[in-house]
């Protein structure tokens, strides 16, 4: 394996994250200009971070140089892409841990003294999870803030396709890390040249942020706001400033915008470059973007029927209480079905006080998730829809044995390796919720119940991040022990990178030969 070649592009995006951090310092400085006192001690975490990751993006660098990167396979990809998150998510970490450390003194609590919470926070930044320790989010600086929903905006496409797209060393071999990063089974509408498809999907993504940020402004969003929200629903990652999420602005406006770009995070980004070369029928006769709407529709439906039949008020975040039979029931059930099946987990009422078949929709959408190619997370609508297929064309079989019919999704014909690689990973990743529950509780001891366990393990593994229960939309991860929050750190990465990119480093045959 070529270590050395692997540590050199480690040790350059390190860098890159680093110089990231130097521009976050220079907004901060201006901060303090403008009269914000508390961003002094930002500045000072923030270079400290970037310091950290200057002098160790420098050693990986320097030990990796000269190193050809002619021989860089799928073994090398693999390594880089774990690698790069596992120590990306600790430079992250460090603006936080370090402002806590700074700013407050030794007989203040707060959740950021524990690198580990950070590590936390940090991860489920760059995976655009959603999950915080935090209990109290505006009372951090407008820096730390920013950074905070950066980690979602960085992670939304994933820093690897960044990578790809700015560091031209790579060449030939960011196919391989390009394929690896981004997530789901087809990778279709995008250009020959890896990195031009790279870079072309970093413009459509900043072109929507930038819609979004001008969009929210216009409906009485506050300018730092709406970047914030913006970074963070385009990442489908749901890290908001105000510990009431978007239910503290009571803005109907501001809901529905959110929702378009939900649902537009959610959708294959390869059809956005479609657009982009005038292929609209291509676009609109997507199967798997068809089968994602027509899903939301009906989750939306199904969800306002049941809150309009049951009567209950609804309580937003802020404790607002809203009569279930107003026109704003239904903009609540889309607001929450598309947050949750997009895996944004922004939410702008409670509800883990709905009834529980309106609860049951929404944890079925975090199974469901977004599209392949999308920021969403989830299984993935084409592997669902793909699933489904397989399962009735078997039962057609035990009727008619001889009827031998190709399965099709559009026009594609799904050979069968394709339906075996599906089927393991949607029985995989459902055996791998069960586990991961179970740890939770075990790690936990009993103060985790079932349905905070299982929605947790559901939350992070499917990158949504609010659960239900003590991990509801209200509630944070902040209470639990270092060893849960661990492996709910390891649990978002492997969701995020769909389970067999990291689980295959746990393999000795990995690092043999």
């Amino acid at each position: 394996m070529n270590h050395r070649f692997v540590a050199n592009q480690l040790g350059l995006l390190l860098l890159v994250l680093s110089g990231l951090l130097v521009a976050l310092a220079l907004y901060e400085f201006a901060e303090y200009l403008a009269g914000t006192v508390d961003e002094l001690t930002a500045i000072e975490a923030t270079l400290s971070a970037a310091g950290v990751g200057v002098v160790f993006g420098t050693i990986l660098w320097w030990y990796g140089r000269g190193r050809s990167g002619d021989i860089f396979g799928r073994r090398e990809a693999l390594l880089l892409v774990a690698l790069t998150w596992f120590l990306g998510t600790a430079i992250a970490s460090l603006p936080f841990y370090f402002w806590a450390h700074l700013q407050l003194t030794a007989d203040q609590a707060h959740p950021f003294k524990s690198f580990i919470n950070c590590y936390f926070e940090a991860m489920s930044g760059l995976t655009t999870t959603g999950a915080t320790v935090l209990s109290d989010i505006e009372a951090l600086p407008r820096g730390i803030l920013l950074w905070r929903a950066l980690t979602q905006w960085l992670g939304g496409l994933g820093i690897v396709v960044l990578f790809v797209a700015v560091l031209p060393t790579l060449g030939v071999m960011g196919k391989r890390l390009f394929h690896v990063e981004v997530s789901g089974p087809t990778h279709g509408g995008v250009r020959p040249r890896i990195r031009d498809t790279a870079a072309a999907l970093w413009v459509i993504y900043v072109a929507l942020t930038a819609a979004q940020v001008v969009s929210l402004r216009l409906c009485g969003m506050p300018w730092f706001d709406a970047a914030c929200h913006a970074f963070t629903t385009l990442a489908t990652g749901g890290f908001s400033p105000h510990n009431a999420s978007l239910g503290g602005y009571a803005s109907t406006a501001i809901n529905l915008v959110t929702i378009v770009f939900m649902v537009l995070a959610g959708v294959n980004f390869g059809l956005y470059y479609q657009l982009t070369l005038r292929s609209a029928k291509n676009f609109f006769r997507d199967t798997e973007l068809r089968v994602y709407l027509a899903t939301m529709l009906i989750a939306t439906v199904a969800v306002t029927v049941i809150l309009l039949t049951a009567g209950d008020p609804i309580t937003t975040t802020d404790g607002r209480v809203i009569e279930a039979r107003s026109a704003t029931t239904v903009v609540e059930a889309a607001f929450q079905v598309s947050s949750i099946q997009t895996s944004t987990g922004f939410a702008t009422s409670n509800y883990d006080t709905w009834p529980f078949a309106a609860k049951a929709i929404l944890l079925m959408m975090m199974f469901v998730g977004g599209c392949a190619g999308s920021t969403a997370g989830g299984i993935k609508i084409i592997r669902v829809w793909i699933a489904i297929k397989v399962i009735l064309a078997e039962l057609e079989r035990a009727f008619s044995p001889h009827v031998v019919r190709p399965l099709r999704v559009g026009k594609t014909t799904i050979d069968p390796d394709l339906r075996i690689a599906i089927l393991s990973y949607v029985i995989g990743i459902v055996a791998l919720f069960g586990l991961g529950a179970f740890t939770i509780m075990v790690f936990e001891g009993g103060e985790a119940s079932f349905t905070t366990a299982a929605s947790a393990s559901a939350a992070t593994l499917f990158v949504v991040g609010p659960g239900f229960h003590q991990v509801g939309a209200i509630e944070n991860y902040g209470w639990m022990t270092d060893a849960t929050k661990i492996f709910l750190s390891f649990w978002m990465l492997l969701g995020r990178l769909e389970v067999f990119a990291l689980a295959v480093l746990l393999m000795p045959r990995f690092w043999r030969g």
